[in-house]
C-alpha cells in the first residue's frame, strides 16, 4: 500500500478509535455525576426497588425478556443493552447478569448472522448501515482467518459483524465462536459497570470506563493493521 493511500486510512481508524474512547469516557462521566447527586441517584435506585418484586415474582419471563433486549441490542444500532443493565444487576446480582447479556448478544449475533446469509442484502441494509457493511465487506471473506474475524467481531459495533459475516458465507461454527470470545469480556465490563454505578463506587466507574475505552481502542488499531487489501466489490 501506497503513503498517499495509507495515511487516509489510518486516519479514518485513529478518528474511530478516539470517538469511542470519547463516548465511553462522556458516558462514565455523566453517571458518575448523575451518582453525585444523592437525591436523583436515590430515586433511580427506588424505582429499581419497585420494579424487583414484579421480576421476581415472574422470573423466567423477566429473565426471557432481558435476554431478548439484549439480542436487539445486538442487531440494531438505536437499541442499547444500558437501559437494561441496572436492571439485571440489580434483581439478580452481577454474575447471572453478565451470563444473561452474554446469552441475549449471542442470540442476537446469531439472528443477524442468519437474516444476513438467508434474506440476503436488501433486508440486511433495512436494519443496518449499509455504508458501513459495504466498506468491511471489500476487506474480508468466507475464507478469512478466525484471529482476523474475532477481532472484527470485538473492533465493530456489535450489530455489524453478524450481517457482514453472514453476507459473505462465512462459516457459522466459525463465527459462532469468534462470536462467544468477544462477547463476554464486553459482558463483564458492562455489567461491572453498571453494578459500580448502582454502588456509587466512582473509582471502580472510572477505571473500567478507561479500560474498557483502551480495549475498544486496542482492538480497531489492531484490525487497522491486520485488515487485507480491499478487494473489490463482490458481485451481486
Amino acid at each position: 500500500m501506497s503513503k498517499s493511500t495509507s495515511t487516509p486510512i489510518k486516519t479514518d481508524w485513529l478518528l474511530k478509535a478516539k470517538r469511542r474512547a470519547a463516548v465511553l469516557l462522556l458516558l462514565a462521566a455523566g453517571l458518575a455525576l448523575v451518582a453525585s447527586f444523592e437525591q436523583l441517584h436515590g430515586w433511580l435506585i427506588e424505582i429499581l426497588s419497585r420494579a424487583e418484586p414484579i421480576i421476581r415474582s415472574k422470573p423466567v419471563l423477566g429473565m426471557s425478556i432481558f435476554i431478548l433486549f439484549a439480542a436487539a441490542s445486538a442487531m440494531l444500532a438505536f437499541v442499547s443493552s444500558a437501559l437494561i443493565i441496572p436492571v439485571g444487576v440489580y434483581v439478580w446480582g452481577e454474575a447471572t447478569s453478565i451470563l444473561l447479556l452474554w446469552i441475549g448478544w449471542m442470540l442476537g449475533g446469531i439472528c443477524s448472522y442468519i437474516i444476513s446469509r438467508y434474506l440476503g442484502r436488501p433486508v440486511v441494509k433495512a436494519l443496518s448501515s449499509g455504508l458501513a457493511l459495504e466498506r468491511y465487506e471489500n476487506r474480508i471473506s468466507h475464507q478469512a482467518p478466525f484471529a482476523l474475524v474475532l477481532l472484527f467481531q470485538v473492533a465493530l459495533p456489535s450489530e455489524l459483524p453478524g450481517y457482514l459475516l453472514g453476507l459473505v458465507r462465512y462459516p457459522f461454527w466459525r463465527y459462532l465462536g469468534a462470536l462467544a470470545l468477544a462477547e463476554l469480556p464486553y459482558a463483564v465490563m458492562d455489567i461491572y459497570f453498571g453494578a459500580s454505578f448502582i454502588e456509587r463506587r466512582m473509582y471502580r466507574l472510572a477505571g473500567l470506563a478507561i479500560a474498557m475505552a483502551a480495549f475498544s481502542g486496542w482492538a480497531i488499531y489492531w484490525l487497522h493493521r491486520s485488515v487485507p487489501e480491499k478487494r473489490s466489490r463482490p458481485q451481486s
